[in-house]
């Protein structure tokens, strides 16, 4: 844990608008006055100075990561990336930090967060705010456990220990669907399985809905970020679930990075993960043996216990794969043993009941053997931008009377992105602005984009050959050939498409915005 003194830094996350401002500037005093160090965007970033570097510089330094988690910054994607960022220190860092402490700022127990928070945050316990008398009251707590040198306390407020509060609620089962809504949704991760607002792209959905019911069946999802991935997936196991078959929706953004230590680390949490969603005991001291590689033992967890465990096919669904990418030991080997399960499925009866979604952002770009490999058999899925003709349904679905000459307008803008087209449908349905307001503003600092811009401007400048080589397609007319690498990671981003063997920005947001904030980098 942290040390615990006078010399204890604090990042506090907050939505840089108020109320969420005000409050920030509460906690950022009281933490100041109590002698401690403390980190506030706009108060500690001098004009002129760099704020991803700063950003990227206090994250690494701080002790304490307090979330200000309000209705808006549960939507906010700065706020999201900070909490990913923060997660991802603590999972590499010996000392454990920085320890998470989330506080609900006016926002009810009920209310659910975006996909990424609830896995970034899942088992983390969090406070409540509500009132101007919470902030002293929050803040002494914590104190008075630093005064007393327990800094192991206060991490605990991670683990369910610091007090009666309830846990993070785990992420609602796909086979429960919210009811169906009418009210426009704020775009905010997966769309809810009863939502109004998610468009089906014909063939996509039924071929899915027809292969996962075939035995020993592999579906693979492929596309850029914020284009449906995650719903797709939802949907694809929900059908599965109406057949009778048991369903495990399992992302790795919920793996602490220890886990991606080595090979055997990893898939013990796999097969761990999996049967604690089936609800069957732990039994990997029965079933792994040193004797035996680890690929043996997590296919013979698999085949002698987890399969014939069951009765029913078993769904698995595998979201955000491109963590593995990080770690090529591990990648190779774990993808290689999905492939070999895969055919095992051709003619083993006990394998045909496990059926594959595997989920990752455009191309692999790590080397794997050809014939080992999941990512050339099965079903393939690229999901594609929306249509104009799918632009004016979501239209009309927000209560937006349009004619398709105000669709053009606006796809010139953000082309067919699904994100981004929601976001300007949610915006304009709720009277926040005109089509015409939107479109002056989008590629600015004053615009409804302004987070998800800033979030991909913080990721470009951290990776220099990144944002040299967006600054290269962005200045040509004509579409540029990159290197593989930082096109694959362009790609993987969303920040770009692709023409042939070349590449242009995704939309002209994104020429307009990076064309002007990466200049004076």
């Amino acid at each position: 844990m942290p040390a615990a003194s006078k010399s204890a830094r604090f990042f506090i996350s907050y939505r840089s608008q108020d109320p969420d401002l005000s409050l920030a500037q509460n906690f950022y005093e009281g933490i100041k006055a109590a002698g401690y160090e403390a980190f506030m965007a706009s108060e500690s970033i001098r004009l002129g100075e760099k704020w991803p570097w700063r950003i990227d510089e206090e994250l690494k330094r701080c002790d304490y990561f307090l979330l200000l988690l309000s209705e808006r910054s549960a939507t906010s994607e700065m706020v999201t990336e900070e909490v990913r960022q923060a997660k991802q220190l603590r999972d590499s860092s010996d000392q454990h930090k920085p320890v998470i402490l989330p506080i609900r700022v006016n926002f009810p127990w009920s209310t659910p967060l975006n996909y990424d928070l609830r896995g970034y945050l899942q088992q983390i316990q969090q406070r409540e705010w509500n009132s101007p008398a919470d902030t002293s009251k929050i803040l002494q707590e914590i104190f008075s456990l630093l005064a007393d040198g327990e800094s192991g306390r206060v991490g605990n407020l991670e683990s369910g220990e610091f007090g009666d509060e309830q846990l993070f609620p785990a992420i609602a089962s796909s086979a429960h669907p919210p009811l169906p809504v009418a009210e426009p949704e704020l775009p905010e991760g997966q769309v809810g399985l009863a939502s109004e607002f998610y468009i089906e792209r014909p063939p996509i959905e039924s071929d899915c809905y027809e292969t996962i019911l075939q035995p020993g069946s592999l579906i693979r999802i492929k596309a850029p970020r914020q284009t449906g991935k995650t719903s797709l997936m939802a949907r694809i196991l929900y059908q599965a679930s109406q057949q009778g078959y048991l369903t495990v929706p399992l992302s790795f953004q919920l793996a602490d990075g220890r886990v991606f230590a080595d090979l055997d680390k990893f898939l013990q949490w796999f097969c761990a993960s999996v049967g604690r969603r089936l609800r069957l005991p732990n039994k990997l001291a029965d079933y792994w043996d040193v004797i035996f590689g680890s690929k043996d033992n997590c296919t013979a967890y698999f085949e002698e216990y987890l399969l014939p465990e069951i009765n029913q096919p078993l769904a698995l669904g595998l979201d955000e794969v491109d963590y593995v990418f990080q770690y090529p030991e591990i990648a190779g080997d774990f993808f290689d043993l999905l492939r070999v399960w895969h055919e095992k499925g051709k003619n083993l009866d006990i394998w045909r009941k496990l059926r594959l979604v595997v989920v990752h952002s455009t191309e692999v770009y790590i080397q794997l053997n050809i014939n080992h490999s999941p990512f050339n058999v099965g079903l393939p899925i690229a999901l594609s931008d929306l249509t104009p003709q799918q632009v004016l349904d979501l239209a009309q679905r927000h209560g937006i009377n349009w004619s398709s000459s105000q669709v053009d307008q606006l796809m010139a803008m953000v082309g067919g992105h699904p994100y981004l087209v929601r976001v300007a449908l949610y915006c304009i349905a709720r009277q926040n602005t005109t089509l015409d307001m939107l479109l002056q503003i989008a590629p600015t600092e004053a615009g409804p984009y302004n987070e998800h811009l800033h979030r991909h401007l913080w990721n470009l400048e951290q990776r220099p050959e990144l944002a040299a080589a967006m600054m290269d397609v962005i200045t040509n007319t004509n579409a540029v050939r990159l290197d593989s690498m930082q096109c694959f990671k362009l790609l993987s981003m969303g920040l770009l498409q692709q023409q042939g063997n070349n590449v242009t920005p995704r939309c002209d947001l994104y020429r307009q915005y990076f064309g002007d904030r990466l200049r004076v980098i």
